[in-house]
């Protein structure tokens, strides 16, 4: 089991600090392709939109063919997008190149997740998804940095280097033994998780601090870069937010293997609510960093509990693991998607204040719906 965290580990930290490294990069891509805020929101959104529609099908991948060839598949799908991304000359062949990582990226996790879930004990499932997300989330506060650091040393060779990572990490995949076989679902285990409330709160708890991160990955670096920040003290920026998630998520799982997964749910929600709103209202960039830090606790805070209601509802309802996760996924890439496009979209109309305070009101149902479940088991 150790080995196979290990592995699913390096898989998912190298995905996501190929994700997160787009965010220094943006200003920079911005003054040279011309791209309004609502153009550099498509960008960044496009690497939802591959996922998005990758989704179903890398839970499809990894239940038909097995969880360790959809791995292998999602890695040399993530090898040749880096390859794209390292000599597109457009905005169009960089939206491309992010969207086929965004595709990867799905097929990879799904794969990785049901790998690891089928092998993991029931009592342990959300400690080991909580550590690999921590994992994850470590890739994704270095992404960027790595993408400040490829800004300047150079980009090409920096995503040259991603791509040759991808494929030793898929060679190291292959010659693992066999993983197990997937689940078989039980007839009709689709159609009666998507009527099972708990289930579908497991995906919007998935869906909503994308929403909301790929809102504030658009909007604070372009505040920050008319701070006169750098590409890379905006990836310090980020790199120190992303530690306290780092930390955060392993203790959040054990805490709601033991105690319940409603609890840390309404905490960081009521706590989103308050983050959402002062970012509206601030535009001072030493409170913006400090709030950004905030985010992580208090939206990062959504991620393992919601993984973990998923796997635990598939379970009930008869669900393979690499179906959930493949329908969590789009879930996920549905919010990562929404979050810049239209967040960049309401900023480039109004104001920056307006997409926050349309979080903050998302956050706000999503926790008087939970208060209505406050009393059953979760």
């Amino acid at each position: 089991m150790r080995r196979l965290l290990v592995l699913v580990g390096s898989i998912v930290f190298l995905d996501a600090l190929l994700f997160g490294a787009l965010s220094p990069l943006i200003p920079g891509y911005a003054d040279q392709f011309d791209l309004s805020k609502a153009g550099a929101g498509l960008l960044a959104g496009s690497f939802g939109a591959g996922a998005l529609v990758g989704g179903i099908p890398g839970g499809l991948a990894a239940h038909r063919f097995g969880p360790k060839r959809a791995v292998v598949l999602g890695l040399g799908l993530l090898a040749g997008s880096s390859f794209l991304f390292a000599v597109a000359g457009s905005a169009e062949a960089l939206g491309l190149a992010r969207f086929l990582q965004g595709v990867s990226s799905n097929v990879t996790w799904a794969g990785a997740l049901a790998w690891l879930t089928v092998q993991a004990p029931r009592a342990r499932r959300g400690e080991l998804l909580g550590t690999v997300f921590g994992v994850a989330i470590s890739g994704a506060i270095l992404g960027p940095m790595f993408g400040g650091i490829a800004e300047t040393i150079g980009i090409r060779g920096s995503f040259v280097t991603v791509g040759a990572v991808a494929v030793a990490l898929a060679a190291w995949s292959a010659a693992r033994p066999p993983g197990p076989a997937e689940e078989e679902p039980a007839p009709g285990a689709l159609r009666r998780a998507f009527r099972d409330p708990r289930f579908l709160g497991g995906l919007w708890l998935n869906t909503l601090p994308a929403l909301l991160f790929g809102t504030l990955m658009l909007l604070v670096p372009l505040a920050l870069d008319r701070h006169d920040f750098s590409a890379l003290a905006i990836g310090a920026v980020f790199l120190g937010s992303g530690a306290i998630e780092v930390a955060l998520n392993p203790l959040l799982g054990r805490f709601s293997d033991r105690r319940g997964l409603l609890l840390p749910i309404r905490v960081a929600l009521a706590a989103s609510v308050g983050v959402a709103a002062l970012l509206a209202v601030t535009s001072r960039p030493v409170l913006l960093v400090v709030l950004v830090c905030a985010a992580a606790i208090a939206w990062g805070g959504f991620y393992t509990p919601g993984m973990t209601l998923v796997s635990h509802r598939a379970e009930t309802v008869g669900l393979s693991q690499g179906l959930a996760f493949g329908v969590m996924n789009s879930a996920w890439a549905l919010g990562n998607l929404t979050g810049p496009a239209l967040g960049g979209a309401l900023a480039n109309a109004w104001s920056d204040a307006v997409p926050y305070l349309a979080g903050a009101s998302l956050c706000l149902l999503t926790l008087l719906a939970a208060q209505r479940v406050a009393s059953a088991r979760v």
